[in-house]
């Protein structure tokens, strides 16, 4: 089964909340100047903390927040770990 990207960024990138929460990463990548430049990711933490993280570990990750949980789909979160 294909990806749908188009569901996808209706159903979780085009939300608000998620808009305000990519433009404050990217208000702290562009205070830091490394916007645009690869590197580091800033991440979110589940106590609201903001720390500097590989990109490998931090997209996809599955342990942290229920929202990545959601985003990968139940399919996906009966992979054992």
């Amino acid at each position: 089964m294909a990806r749908n990207y188009k569901k996808e960024y209706e159903k979780f990138h085009k939300n608000p909340k998620a808009k305000k929460k990519r433009a404050t990463l990217n208000k702290i990548r562009r205070k830091k100047k490394i916007y645009g430049k690869g590197g580091k990711d800033v991440s979110h933490m589940a106590d609201g903390s903001i720390v500097m993280e590989d990109p490998s570990k931090n997209r996809g990750n599955g342990t942290r927040t229920p929202g990545d949980r959601k985003a990968r789909g139940p399919k996906l979160n009966k992979r054992k770990r």
